[in-house]
C-alpha cells in the first residue's frame, strides 16, 4: 500500500513549521525562534507547545524589514 499522504508545496501552505520557514526565507530556525516568542509577534500561531508561522504575514513582514 502506497503512502496516501499529499504533499503541499510550502509555498501553498498557510502555516509553516519553523524548519519550513528556515528554508522558504533563509532565516534560522534560531533567529525564528527568537522572533516569535515575543508576545507581540503578529505572525505566529501557538497550537499547544507547536509554534506555526503564518506564511502570508511572515512574507509580508520580511518585505518591510531591512534587517532582522
Amino acid at each position: 500500500m502506497e503512502n496516501s499522504k499529499k504533499v503541499v508545496p510550502i509555498w501553498e501552505k498557510v502555516t509553516l513549521t519553523l524548519e519550513e520557514a528556515a528554508a522558504y526565507s533563509n532565516v534560522g530556525v534560531n533567529r525564528l525562534r527568537e522572533m516569535t516568542n515575543d508576545p507581540r509577534c503578529k505572525y505566529v500561531i501557538w497550537c499547544g507547545n507547536k509554534r506555526l508561522i503564518k506564511r502570508k504575514l511572515f512574507t509580508e513582514y520580511l518585505e518591510k524589514m531591512y534587517s532582522i
